[in-house]
């Protein structure tokens, strides 16, 4: 169980800081110089490779390389998606539901044989 379940834990951790370094900035640092939002989402992302890869590595023993992006791709939309509400105070759409609803039906086909 441990080898489904670590690359996922990882993955998870890893898109938190992605998530952060990509979008973050807009909150934070709208009043500094976009030199200083760019080194300082680098800074992040740095931590989010240092996770992601290994993340990714395990995750190439257990999972094809299509259901491990499919994975990645379905913690992205729930991280983000609790990112918008609860950090960015920004409400999720109809269409994001539909959007991840179609991220699901992409999943179902991905695991299957």
């Amino acid at each position: 169980m441990l080898k489904y379940a670590s690359p996922v834990f990882l993955l998870i951790i890893a898109n938190l800081f992605m998530t952060f370094a990509w979008y973050g900035h807009l909150k934070n640092l709208r009043d500094r110089p976009v030199a200083f939002a760019i080194l300082s989402s680098w800074a992040i992302a740095f931590f989010e490779y240092c996770i992601q890869v290994p993340a990714n590595r395990m995750g190439s023993q257990t999972y094809s390389l299509s259901q491990l992006k499919i994975i990645q791709e379905i913690i992205t939309m729930v991280i983000f998606a609790g990112f918008a509400v609860f950090y960015m105070k920004s409400p999720i759409t109809r269409n994001y539901i539909y959007a991840s609803l179609c991220m699901l039906g992409a999943a179902w086909f991905i695991f299957q044989d």
